[in-house]
């Protein structure tokens, strides 16, 4: 069985529709599985006949709660072969034959006869899909039949679910009944199923009490939790928790926010005093551990008195809900109806967020109100934890995880910030996540300190708050932009404590959270004693729960089951360690050792294998004023005319290089590294590269498109989503980013550590740039683009600043394929 999987997954790796969370099962074990979810049943055991199971099987996948006569008019609308229905096929014939069988599946799999397959060679085209099918002999026999029907019903569907998830969204489970003795949680090929009634899910409001006092009252701080659990809960079932940590989730304050943003069109780059700073002289003080007394609970209840209705969820989190697992939501200290103040990304939001996870892990104590000391326990949890979200989400688990707090099992972290310095700042620059030019620590405090929409809180906490910021603004350093204590604080990666195995998800063209923070998080990890898995997709900043082109869902379900219900089904064996989306083809998945490849090229950047496009050896920083202005109202504007190889109007302000046409595919894998010898004519200086692929293609899009709208069924009568998929761009383009980083000259040895800068005289520059996984083409160029101010992330000054760069003292290093 083992050999007849894996020659599936190297098969579906270069095909439409991928799947990578089946695990491969054992006959006996089918047999049990579709006993467990009935299929398999007292009477159909009994039965012999291939022909006479197959029949039973389908009337059983057309509900058994509509009639015989319905079920067997359904039969009739199914075709079997271009002349026979299936009803008619298994009244008439001795065997079932492949053909047959894989005619009948691709239509209950929902593709179209005549629109996307024909009745003449199913197999063929469940492989072009990249669908799986049976190594059984061909007619089958009994037990060919059953692991076929299994291996069916674990089978993706044209809208991206398993069989098995779409019939349990028809309603499969829920024709049982409460009373049938189904099982609570029921577990199919590794993953949980959706028995849980979503519409008597039980939602309630609990206070946890952090061991922290952020906003210094003299009092612990008090944070709202939010849990929506299912009601079989009530009836002495236990089950795992999801939580979601979003400081977003009781609303922002966009337009405060806004009005706070700094004006980067007005920074100019300072010459900063050399230092001679060690890691010690950055390293944040130890946190204040006197706290005020914790509130004692004067009684104990198992009841809550708050509930809530909801605006925001995550839908993986919904689908979750009715395949046996409670989902959790808090915002954390300084949000709406709870104690404390932002700090974006300090200890306080960790222990927030760590506090809620010692509750669900029975070991904290909440209250069911803000006042009466009535305290209550998560009585309905099994005690394990797990974590998901994305971007500031996805930064809490990463906090969570690394803090080592017990009860967190595994997180699975989409987009996460590891360390807040390199989403602000870099290599001694201030450097804003993509889309957000001029946000800071202190923008996204007042953001989400939604607090202040309680006009009472509003009024107590206003001066305090206001100087909370001011102390924010101030430490977070935005005129040299180097780390700090401040910065300090803020590094996940100073912890070595984690415990909880972690499935890690990243866009391979997020500009916001970029890569660095996962893969500097991986690298961390990659020594400790768990489990990491790592999927790359080709979205910027995006949830993964909803494509066609790979199991994601099955693929969390299947951990998540391991992790948090403890039961052994191969997640850690059966998931790909590193899996990757390819840029070069759409809705193609590939499996790679390592992110972060141990072979390198590198080459001089005066190598007869780069053209210098414009000729230049020298370039500035300043450009004419209208230019400037420009550009820095439109910096589409700007990237058009810097990706530009003929005449352009930054030439003057850029070095262009661009290689000979690839001989053959290269994939970069991991970290560019530059080395570049460069000169200023002033006593400071920044340099930024971009890593350019140049060549005709229609490329992804880096924003997926919706293929059918409200077409996934989380569960039966419960919420739906969208089908989406990273499509090729209508109209071929000339180019596209790979990768980019940018350096102060000041900070040539670390962020923290300052050096002087004669003018004139010249000093050998090493940084990398982002990481990144990116498959080249044959024919194509390597673009290298060398400049000052970055429109788009750093400051835009536009200070005269002039820079040489000897070339033949420069070096490009690639890690590749």
């Amino acid at each position: 069985m083992y050999n007849y999987f894996n020659s599936i997954v190297t098969e579906v790796l270069t095909l439409k529709i991928n799947q990578f969370a089946y695990v491969p099962t054992s006959h006996d074990k089918i047999v049990q599985e579709l006993a467990d979810i009935r299929f398999v049943t007292p009477k159909t055991r009994k039965v012999s006949d291939p022909v006479m199971l197959y029949r039973q099987f389908l009337m059983k996948f057309l509900l058994e709660n509509q009639g015989h006569s319905t079920r067997e008019h359904r039969l009739t609308t199914i075709m079997a072969t271009a002349e026979q229905s299936v009803d008619e096929y298994t009244k008439t014939n001795a065997a079932i034959s492949h053909e047959a069988f894989y005619n009948v599946a691709l239509q209950l799999l929902q593709f179209e006869v005549g629109l996307d397959f024909d009745l003449t060679d199913p197999v063929k085209k469940m492989h072009e899909f990249g669908l799986p099918t049976t190594e059984a002999a061909d007619p089958f026999d009994r037990d060919g039949l059953i692991d076929a029907w299994y291996l069916l019903l674990n089978t993706r569907t044209k809208f991206g679910q398993t069989l098995i998830d779409y019939l349990a969204g028809q309603g499969y489970y829920a024709q049982f009944g409460a009373d049938s003795g189904l099982k609570k949680p029921v577990f199919f090929n590794g993953k949980s199923q959706a028995v849980f009634n979503t519409s008597k899910l039980i939602r309630e409001v609990v206070y946890v009490e952090a061991p922290v006092d952020s906003d210094h009252d003299g009092k612990r701080d008090l944070i709202k939790v939010e849990v929506i659990r299912p009601n079989e809960t009530n009836k002495g079932v236990k089950v795992p928790v999801v939580f979601t940590a979003s400081p977003y989730d009781q609303g922002t304050n966009d337009k405060q926010a806004d009005d706070l943003t700094h004006d980067v069109s007005k920074d100019q780059l300072v010459h900063k005093d050399p230092n001679d700073f060690t890691k010690v002289d950055v390293t944040a003080d130890a946190p204040n551990t006197s706290l005020p007394p914790e509130t004692k609970p004067e009684q104990m209840t198992d009841t809550a008195e708050e509930s809530f209705t909801k605006t925001w969820t995550y839908t993986l989190n919904d689908y979750l809900l009715a395949h046996g697992f409670a989902v959790v939501y808090s915002s954390g200290v300084g949000t709406k109806d709870s104690d404390g103040y932002r700090t974006t990304g300090s200890d306080a939001e960790t222990i927030s967020t760590t506090a809620v996870i010692e509750w669900l892990s029975h070991n904290r104590v909440a209250f069911t109100n803000r006042t009466d000391k009535v305290g209550i326990e998560a009585w309905w949890s099994n005690g394990n934890v797990g974590m998901t979200g994305r971007s500031y989400l996805g930064t809490l688990a990463n906090a969570a995880v690394l803090s080592g707090v017990d009860g967190l099992k595994t997180a699975v972290v989409e987009a996460g910030i590891s360390n807040w310095y390199d989403y602000y700042r870099e290599n001694g620059l201030v450097v804003a996540p993509g889309g957000f030019q001029g946000e800071d620590a202190d923008i996204l405090a007042e953001l989400t300190f939604s607090r202040k929409q309680r006009a009472n809180q509003y009024l107590e906490t206003k001066q305090s708050w206001e100087h909370q910021l001011k102390a924010i603004e101030k430490d977070e350093d935005r005129k040299t932009g180097d780390y700090n204590k401040f910065w300090d604080a803020r590094n996940y990666l100073n912890s070595d404590k984690a415990k909880a195995d972690v499935l890690l998800v990243h866009g391979l063209n997020d500009w916001n959270v970029k890569l660095s923070h996962a893969y500097n998080l991986k690298e961390l990890l990659k020594n400790d004693n768990l489990t990491l898995k790592t999927v790359l997709h080709q979205g910027q900043h995006e949830y993964l729960n909803n494509f066609r082109s790979v199991d994601f869902t099955d693929m969390v379900n299947l951990w998540l089951v391991n992790k948090l219900y403890g039961i052994e089904n191969q997640a850690d064996k059966v998931l790909p360690d590193v899996l990757v989306q390819d840029n070069a083809e759409e809705q193609t998945w590939k499996t790679i050792i390592n992110w972060g490849s141990e072979k390198t090229k590198q080459v001089s950047l005066a190598d007869e294998w780069f053209t210098n496009v414009n000729g230049n050896a020298k370039f500035s920083n300043q450009m004419p004023a209208e230019q400037f202005k420009e550009f820095s109202d439109n910096t589409s504007k700007w990237r058009s005319e810097l990706y530009k190889l003929d005449t352009s109007k930054v030439d003057q302000n850029s070095i262009k290089l661009v290689s000979a046409p690839l001989e053959e595919d290269l994939t970069i894998n991991g970290k560019v590294h530059l080395s570049i010898n460069v000169a200023s004519d002033q006593n400071l200086g920044m340099l930024s590269a971009k890593i350019v692929d140049y060549g005709k293609a229609k490329r992804l899009t880096p924003t997926p498109q919706v293929l059918e709208p409200m077409q996934i069924n989380l569960g039966y009568n419960w919420r739906k989503d969208n089908l989406r998929e990273f499509e090729s761009e209508k109209k071929a383009t000339e180019y596209k980013k790979i990768t980019d980083g940018h350096i102060n000259m000041q900070n040539r040895q670390n962020s923290y550590h300052i050096d002087d800068v004669v003018p004139g005289e010249s000093y050998q520059v090493d940084f990398d740039l982002e990481p990144e996984v990116f498959r080249i083409l044959k024919g194509h160029k390597i673009g290298i683009l060398l400049f000052s101010a970055d429109l788009d992330f750093t400051i835009r000054t536009n200070q005269e600043i002039n820079y040489t760069v000897d070339l033949n003292k420069s070096s490009i290093t690639l890690p590749i394929e």
